[in-house]
């Protein structure tokens, strides 16, 4: 029925009850409240559509937060003008998102490696000044767009009356906050993640793996390889856009900050950490990074004095001095030593990790047996 093979099968079969589970078995570790669970799955969609360009093709973009902060605006707008139903927000911002990846993807797509990069990296910059400053009516500039009281809301006002505080997105008379907002979200990043799976295994992947593997003795053989890596960088602008409007619908607002060039490297770290190429990867590397961006910026002096109470004053302070600076608004200097780590441990990432693992497991009983034969006899 799914027209996938039995190990997908299983893979997804697994991979859904991990997340519609991931209240239970992420509440140990102090993350099973909404707020962080949300993000868990919204930025999982985020890193499963840049891994269809980068993964696949090894074209590496530095500007897909352009089309996260489309996805956002265009769902705040729907919740202002339409209604607040999130399915409709959630359908445009896949749509304007696919629109303004296909342009942006036909110009960068003339240049490829490091000029493709910076092309996208120049984009994503115009549009983030354009959201800043020029396009202040669409946009609200610095403050962010924001829903009000008085907005238009068409479709809901002719079933219902205004009310006299902000509405919430809700679908079916469910809000989407709290846990049916997170619910929602991991619905869609099941779906997300089994049309990943479809790409991975059809015709189109194998082509998008060619690429990567040798593009320049494609186009001497007289294949036009540009269609295929424009389909490939719009769908991967559409998951994009689909995560940015997840964003509005969680929390509906909109501002310029998702389209920085910062969220746009986040979302290479997630894909690198986890493993390029790979389907579950860059799930694992988004869930790691937002966890410890959760936990590490949490962390205050205060918090590290109770910590290192055990040792002697001067020591304590010394180690309270020096943890400090990795912590709280410094938490990106943890970040960026775990992912020096990986990068000179394990190249490919955590995925990479878990199969030297799992090699190193099932080959451990073969050399025993092995190493028990080479024994003499006494």
């Amino acid at each position: 029925m799914f027209d996938l093979s039995r190990r997908d099968l299983i893979v997804l079969g697994l991979f859904t009850v991990v997340v519609l589970a991931m209240p239970i078995w992420l509440a140990p570790f102090g993350a099973g409240y909404p707020g962080l669970l949300q993000k868990f799955a919204i930025y999982a969609i985020f890193a499963i559509g840049f891994n269809i360009l980068f993964g696949l093709t090894g074209y590496l973009s530095f500007g897909h937060a352009a089309f996260l902060g489309v996805g956002s605006y265009t769902a705040v707008w729907s919740f202002k003008l339409l209604t607040m139903n999130p399915i409709p927000a959630v359908i445009f911002a896949v749509a304007l998102s696919g629109l303004f990846a296909l342009a942006i993807g036909y110009l960068s797509l003339r240049r490829s490696g490091i000029y493709f990069s910076i092309l996208t990296l120049a984009f994503a910059q115009m549009s983030y000044s354009l959201a800043y400053s020029v396009l202040t009516p669409i946009t609200n500039g610095e403050t962010g767009l924001l829903l009000k009281v008085d907005d238009p809301r068409v479709i809901d006002l002719m079933f219902t009356e205004r009310g006299a505080g902000l509405p919430v997105p809700s679908l079916f008379g469910i809000a989407m906050n709290g846990y049916a907002g997170f619910y929602f979200c991991a619905a869609l990043l099941i779906a997300t993640f089994f049309l990943s799976q479809k790409i991975f295994a059809s015709p189109f992947g194998l082509m998008l793996r060619a690429i990567k593997s040798n593009q320049t003795r494609m186009t001497y053989t007289g294949f036009d390889t540009k269609p295929y890596t424009l389909a490939a960088f719009v769908i991967s602008g559409m998951f994009a856009g689909l995560a940015g409007g997840l964003l509005a619908v969680t929390d509906p607002l909109a501002g310029a900050e998702r389209m920085q060039w910062t969220a746009s490297g986040e979302v290479v770290l997630m894909t690198i950490l986890g493993g390029v190429g790979t389907l579950v990867g860059p799930v694992v590397g988004a869930w790691l990074i937002k966890y410890a961006e959760n936990i590490f910026s949490a962390f205050n002096e205060a918090t590290l004095q109770r910590f290192f109470s055990f040792l002697p004053d001067g020591l304590a302070d010394v180690m309270v001095a020096i943890t400090s600076k990795f912590v709280g608004e410094g938490w990106h200097l943890t970040l960026g030593l775990m992912f020096v780590l990986v990068v000179v441990f394990l190249p490919g990432g955590v995925m990479e990790g878990v199969r030297r693992v799992s090699q190193w497991l099932t080959r451990r009983p073969d050399a025993r047996a092995g190493a028990f034969k080479a024994q003499p006899a006494a």
